[in-house]
């Protein structure tokens, strides 16, 4: 069996009920050497803004000419941005940053339908389990871009949502971009805040644009001027982790 598979096996049977506790302790040393690698190679990367998206849209896709669009002008503001390090918006993303001369971060996870690295990324991490991975995508951003995605991305969207919702982080500024795609959703958030399962401010913790100057101004009010950042150009990134 190749290492690969062998990983995912492992990924997998860790959620398939107790196991012996010599396997248990194994485990917990392979996920805390995974986090360990992962703080590693992140600890110089800048401030980041994360985006988030599917990873099926093709190069001719508005979805993907967008999450492009955006990311290049975010990096000109002197960010890293952070994707899955995957394909569609996450390559798009990716892309846009090395447009702009920016830094272009992947945390790639490995999957059975062999999921590579973008040919766009200064740095990528291979990770094994999705929820060490969350947790990098998140730890080094100021921001997070969510663009049309799945049931992953809206994992991710509402994990995000719920840390600031609970103070778990600080509240960075999250976007939404493509509107007619996530319209239906935020009517159902309506939907929640009405009946009581979700607080009216929480509508308050996102906007929903496709407006690219819109987010450039959202994020420079509510990260770079509220959190006191740099926002030089963005500056080359060294050898990381070494």
């Amino acid at each position: 069996m190749s290492d690969k598979k062998t990983n995912l096996k492992h990924a997998k049977t860790y959620l398939e009920g107790p196991r012996s506790r010599w396997s248990e302790f194994l485990f917990t040393v392979k996920v805390l050497m995974e986090f360990i690698n992962g703080f590693r190679k992140l600890h110089f990367i800048g401030p980041c803004v994360t985006v988030f998206g599917s990873a099926r849209f093709k190069e001719d896709h508005p979805y993907y000419k967008l999450g492009r669009e955006v990311s290049a002008a975010i990096s000109k503001m002197g960010f890293t941005i952070m994707t899955g390090g995957g394909p569609g918006i996450m390559r798009a993303a990716n892309q846009g940053a090395k447009d702009a001369g920016g830094n272009s971060i992947g945390c790639n996870i490995q999957l059975p339908f062999e999921q590579t690295p973008n040919p766009y990324l200064d740095v990528f991490i291979n990770f094994r389990y999705f929820f060490v991975r969350k947790v990098l995508l998140v730890k080094y951003s100021y921001a997070f871009v969510i663009l049309p995605g799945g049931t992953g991305t809206m994992d991710e969207m509402f994990e995000t949502i719920t840390l600031i919702q609970t103070g778990k982080i600080s509240s960075f500024p999250i976007v939404l971009m493509g509107k007619e795609y996530w319209q239906p959703m935020v009517d159902f958030m309506r939907t929640m805040a009405q009946a009581g399962t979700i607080s009216e401010k929480d509508m308050d913790l996102f906007i929903l644009t496709d407006d690219i100057n819109e987010v450039v101004e959202y994020i420079r009010t509510h990260a770079i001027h509220k959190f006191e950042l740099n926002a030089d150009a963005p500056k080359k990134l060294g050898i990381i982790g070494e």
